[in-house]
């Protein structure tokens, strides 16, 4: 049930709430490092067609995760202003998703591209329906300080662990896809079918298990203009706002560079998969590690240090330019990743849990209760600053004179290992410094929260 007085939140109802995650980190890691493949290789798209479609969604994000949160906010639906949106989520996720990866066989090529653009921008919109209003339901499940940070670090686990079973997919499509076309097509269709399953299961069971707080309903809301104006007007908010879009430009070279490291700078690019794994492995389980750390080093003060970490552990990449033979790279990248991972636990667990903290100081402020709002902000931060990297890497690459699938110039290396290393080095650390000046601690927490308390609210 709801937490509403800071008492303990049981695992079992983190448990139900994180489990959803699961079908949201496996759909949009394939999203990210397979369709593009699928859409080329596989249907014959052509690849700037491909880029144009993932382009238009991220500027229609500019105006779907906004308009998502606000919508959540203002719900009074009387399943709750959260799991109306998320049981409302189920049949698009389903039907868009299975729309990319199971198109159908049209004859005219341009039908194709239509119905898998529409797959795309159909797809991110409905996952913006389910994942800002359950990251929204998160902040509101607990009022305590650090209980918070349990709650948003078994979501992690739970993402982490659907984004491992899309790599063991990822692996199976590519090793299907030489010998046999129509096979690749079939086993993608029931991968997806299950995973559509699944993901719809446990939306459902969430939904229907976990209680919101109806006192957080039917209260005077602005209008978007006036709600994302009180967004940007919060010194806290404005803060994590420029200091996470700076620090995620430079995490994003993972998911969008690890492939080209593995293939032109490690050369071998069947281990892409598994560096993503030494990735991802230590950041769902250090999960338990960073909540009691959290309490006794305070929260943005260990996001602090993993910030400096992650910057260290992907500048470290840079060393590979030095290296020679093959297996002494591949050991280093496991290592490296390794401690990017561990990192990267401690920002998804504390951020989200920081983020709820600058929601109780807005209704301090206001007396409005607009967690949509601020989780849709940050949710087209991430997005947007994944599309800066997609195009800075895309006009580096080009100005470098990089050839697809040929052994590169040490230009290209240079700027490769460059994008991959020192630059996420230097957003980690801009970002870390801002952090710095982040004012919103336990104590001043406490004194929000007993006002909140004493307004009954």
């Amino acid at each position: 049930m709801t937490n509403q007085e800071g008492s303990k939140f049981s695992f079992k109802d983190s448990f139900i709430y994180g489990s959803p995650a699961i079908g949201a980190g496996y759909m949009y890691l394939l999203m990210a490092i397979y369709v593009m493949k699928f859409a080329t290789d596989i249907l014959l798209i052509a690849p700037a067609v491909v880029g144009l479609i993932f382009s238009i969604s991220r500027v229609w994000d500019a105006i779907n995760d906004p308009l998502v949160g606000y919508l959540s906010d203002k719900t009074k639906w009387s399943l709750g202003r959260r799991r109306s949106w998320l049981l409302m989520s189920v049949i698009p996720i389903s039907i868009f998703y299975l729309m990319v990866f199971s198109p159908i066989k049209f004859e005219d090529q341009d039908m194709l591209t239509i119905w898998i653009a529409i797959g795309i921008l159909g797809f991110y919109t409905s996952m913006t329906i389910f994942v800002v209003p359950h990251l929204s339901l998160g902040a509101e499940l607990s009022s305590d300080y650090h209980e918070r940070s349990k709650i948003f670090g078994v979501r992690h686990i739970f993402y982490t662990v659907g984004s491992v079973i899309s790599l063991i997919s990822f692996y199976i499509f590519i090793k299907i896809e030489q010998d046999n076309i129509e096979l690749l097509r079939e086993t993608i269709f029931n991968h997806s079918l299950i995973a559509v399953l699944i993901t719809s299961i446990l939306i459902i069971f969430s939904v229907f298990k976990l209680k919101e707080r109806s006192d957080y309903s039917n209260r005077k809301m602005k209008n978007p203009y006036g709600a994302y104006k009180d967004v940007w007007k919060n010194p806290h908010a404005r803060l994590l706002i420029i200091a996470t879009f700076i620090e995620h430009i430079g995490s994003a070279a993972i998911a969008v560079l690890t492939i080209y490291i593995a293939q032109y700078i490690v050369g071998a690019p069947q281990w892409a998969a598994f560096f993503i794994l030494c990735y991802m492995i230590p950041s769902a389980l250090s999960v338990p590690l960073w909540i009691p750390l959290s309490r006794k080093l305070g929260k943005v003060r260990l996001w602090v240090l993993s910030m400096i970490l992650s910057g260290i552990s992907f500048g470290s990449f840079f060393f590979l330019l030095f290296i020679e033979d093959v297996f002494a790279k591949i050991i280093y990248v496991c290592i490296a990743a390794f401690f990017a991972g561990l990192a990267n636990g401690c920002g998804s667990t504390v951020a989200p849990s920081v983020q709820a903290d600058i929601i109780d100081y807005d209704e301090y402020q206001t007396g409005e209760r607009k967690e949509g709002s601020y989780f849709a902000a940050w949710s087209f931060i991430y997005k947007a600053s994944a599309g800066v990297m997609l195009m800075l890497t895309g006009f580096s690459l080009q100005f470098a004179g990089f050839l697809p699938n040929q052994e590169q110039t040490f230009e290209v290396k240079f700027v490769l290992l460059t994008l991959y290393a020192l630059f996420p080095l230097s957003c980690c650390l801009i970002g870390s410094y801002l952090l710095t000046k982040f004012k919103l601690n336990e104590e001043e927490y406490k004194i929000i929260r007993q006002a909140l308390n004493d307004r009954g609210t």
